[in-house]
């Protein structure tokens, strides 16, 4: 007979797949190690059970302790599979940017969940790393392995991912590229594969555009599992040559486009990695060997990535039927961009009556606007009435009388689902195109256009 002990021994050993279509009329051989083969479903089994292992040889996890983690999901289902087989509890902490299938897939392992506000800043006590620092002080036993700063991190790929790798390619590999997110995977796999070739091998990192390790300004991002607001302890600045910032846009497009073409069903992570890998290839000659890190599966975001209500919502996608949102905003005199939060109550009322509108989004972020940066809308009906309660000064600062976001569409959504959209009660809409504001859509708008098809300038 042939068989496991348990599903432990069945991590690592992933293989690797050529892309043969996404990477149609490059050079180089481009190969995904798809780390979905393991059985929790992500490289981050890997590192859950040499964090597990180290814990207990060092005396900080003891039989019916508990797991604390900070973590976007992946990180929590290796934890989930090691607990679940060495007798411990968890409790993982993650950001309500986290898909709802991800955190369904850690209660469904056993794990308390505790979601936490993504938009807040690192230093707030709300922050979803230090909502799980406080949990881990509060409860007897507690462990928190902080795969942020554990060293077991980059160790687990130095020891088994690399050399996976390098053998793999039977040591032909010349480029590895990885995504960033602890740093952990970049960190370990490309040390061992630049130390095991000489300095031969070229590390690339991907890197959601808006996090810190391709080195512009911190903003949102839609992409799970990737970037950081600061660098970790677990990332080993010495090791990539390079990082690339994908935008969201190209991410989900090739994630998208490994389901289709290759049958490959990864995230967002994934398809910005292969973006990546394919920018690199694009530079390189047909000898030269590609790997990519495929970090995990797409089942966790099938509510999102997978699903055409949100990705056109969030205009990643166009309807075939138009107009369009986007034709509403070219075929309008245009609105003023977002007020600042400190602005003036008087002065947001008088931009609004000089530009003939009755809202405004509010957001202190530099243009273009990311819908996460935009902390509230001013209505020109609600401040007036709090003005004339004696509830607010025209001098106070619009941001203390905001009230929620407006909903969003997509550029590419047809004017029937917008309407559908405004049937909630809104009598406006913010229009996204990837994730960033394009502007504002009325039904005034809507039934302008209605009125005058002729008059529209298509997108």
């Amino acid at each position: 007979m042939e068989f496991h002990e348990s599903v432990l021994d069945l991590i690592g050993h992933t293989p690797l797949v050529r892309l043969r279509r996404v990477a149609a009329g490059l050079a180089p051989t481009v190969l995904a190690k798809l780390e979905s083969f393991n059985p929790g479903g992500s490289a981050k089994d890997r590192i859950a059970l040499r964090m597990v292992d180290a814990a207990e040889r060092a005396g900080l996890l003891r039989p019916g302790g508990t797991i604390v983690e900070p973590t976007s999901g992946n990180t929590g289902v290796g934890l989930a599979l090691v607990a679940q087989q060495r007798g411990y509890r968890c409790v993982f902490t993650c950001p309500d940017k986290v898909s709802p299938d991800k955190i369904a897939v850690l209660r469904a392992y056993g794990a308390e969940v505790v979601v936490c506000p993504s938009t807040v800043p690192p230093e707030h006590p709300d922050f979803y790393r230090n909502t799980a620092a406080r949990l881990a002080a509060e409860r007897p036993g507690a462990y928190r392995p902080d795969q942020y700063a554990n060293a077991a991190n980059p160790e687990s790929h130095y020891h088994s991912t690399g050399p996976e790798i390098w053998a793999q390619t039977a040591g032909r590999v010349t480029c590895f590229v990885a995504g960033v997110g602890t740093g952990g995977t970049i960190s370990g796999t490309g040390r061992y594969l630049k130390e095991v070739s000489g300095g031969r091998v070229r590390v690339v990192g991907a890197d959601p555009d808006g996090s810190v390790y391709s080195g512009r300004t911190l903003r949102p991002y839609l992409v799970e599992g990737v970037g950081q607001p600061s660098l970790p302890g677990s990332f080993d600045p010495g090791v990539p040559d390079e990082i690339l910032a994908v935008h969201d846009r190209e991410a989900v497009a090739l994630t998208r486009r490994l389901a289709l073409e290759e049958g490959i069903l990864t995230g967002g992570s994934g398809g910005m990695a292969v973006a990546a890998a394919l920018a690199a290839a694009g530079r390189l000659g047909p000898d030269d060997v590609v790997v990519v890190i495929v970090p995990d599966s797409g089942r966790g975001y099938l509510s999102k990535l997978f699903n055409d209500e949100w990705l056109g919502r969030s205009g990643f996608t166009r309807d075939a039927a138009g107009p369009h949102l986007a034709d509403v905003l070219a075929a309008g005199p245009g609105r003023p961009g977002p007020a600042e939060p400190g602005e003036s109550v008087g002065v947001v009322l008088k931009t609004m009556a000089g530009a003939g509108v009755r809202e405004l989004l509010v957001s202190r972020a530099p243009h273009p606007v990311r819908a996460a940066e935009v902390l509230g809308t001013a209505r020109e009906a609600s401040l007036v009435r709090r003005l004339a309660r004696g509830e607010a000064d025209l001098g106070d600062p619009v941001g203390e009388h905001l009230g929620p976001p407006l909903p969003t569409a997509g550029a590419g959504q047809s004017l029937d689902r917008a309407v559908a959209l405004l049937d909630g009660g809104d009598d406006a809409l913010t229009v996204l195109d990837a994730g960033v504001v394009l502007g504002v859509v009325t039904a005034h708008d809507i039934a302008q256009l209605l009125r005058d098809p002729m008059g529209v300038r298509r997108s």
